[in-house]
């Protein structure tokens, strides 16, 4: 596979009838609770050649510039995790690559018909990706993700995103490490200016490790999952890989913000 941008591919990855699908009560467990099941949407074509690729991509077999990878971290703690390392050489325990926008199977994915369609009732005019990323824990298993927000001036734009679709590439039972919510936590808002991972303290008032609410998904099952909503995962004890992919769509008129390099320009993918 050439270095470069994507071309135009097409692949049989979306369910039958998924592009019909009626969006009223996915749109309304959204807004009231920061997450929605949208059921199976990729098929058994597309989860083999997605799967596949994820391979393909952690040990070089393909090969895109620009891609962003992160090994797990030596004890599968989130704070041990080392930055700016890259790929590392083939190992399945890359614990996130980022870019996949770079890949034209998974581009092919982020632009279906069922996904356009839930944007397009969210977010008004063209439709921008602020980030196309695979999370997987390895058979090893994997790092552990603490309770965080996808948002705040860590992001480095001048409004908040609020819509990421999930895809599970594997089964993601409980003892894989299946995402974790605290239920309609994104009501609140960012938790701090800041955004990203969220204090003891406020955890603690917010008591959520009694209300943590596991949401184990089989493998081409898809979620929306608001950028502010309280979520984690725990490390994977199955022996087997665990992995997902998230797109974050916003709108095309959002601006990178961040000083200290050149300000990011975002692909279009819905005009």
């Amino acid at each position: 596979m050439p270095d470069g941008l994507p071309v135009s591919i097409s692949l049989p990855v979306l369910v039958a009838d998924t592009a019909t699908l009626d969006l009223e009560g996915v749109l309304a467990d959204f807004a009231t609770h920061g997450w929605a099941r949208l059921g199976r949407v990729l098929s058994d074509e597309g989860l083999a050649a997605l799967g596949t690729r994820v391979d393909d991509l952690m040990h070089e077999r393909v090969r895109h510039e620009g891609l962003f990878f992160q090994r797990d971290s030596a004890t599968g703690r989130y704070e041990d995790l080392e930055f700016a390392k890259g790929w590392q050489g083939p190992s399945p325990e890359y614990r996130k690559i980022e870019k996949l926008e770079l890949d034209p199977l998974f581009h092919a994915w982020m632009k279906n018909a069922l996904f356009e369609r839930i944007a397009r009732c969210l977010i008004a005019g063209p439709i921008a990706l602020y980030r196309a990323v695979l999370f997987t824990k390895s058979p090893a298993g994997g790092t552990a993700l603490p309770w965080h927000q996808d948002g705040g001036r860590f992001w480095g734009l001048d409004r908040s995103p609020e819509l990421q679709i999930w895809t599970a590439l594997d089964d993601c039972p409980i003892d894989a490490g299946c995402v974790e919510v605290l239920d309609g936590s994104h009501q609140a808002g960012l938790a701090t200016a800041e955004g990203g991972v969220i204090s003891e303290t406020l955890l603690r008032a917010a008591d959520a490790e009694r209300r943590a609410l596991p949401v184990p998904t089989h493998a081409g099952e898809g979620l929306l999952i608001h950028n502010h909503l309280w979520h984690r995962s725990g490390v994977n004890r199955t022996g087997r890989r665990r992995s997902a992919i998230s797109f974050c769509y916003m709108s095309a008129a959002t601006r990178c913000v961040r000083k200290k390099r050149a300000p990011r320009q975002f692909v279009r993918v819905f005009d």
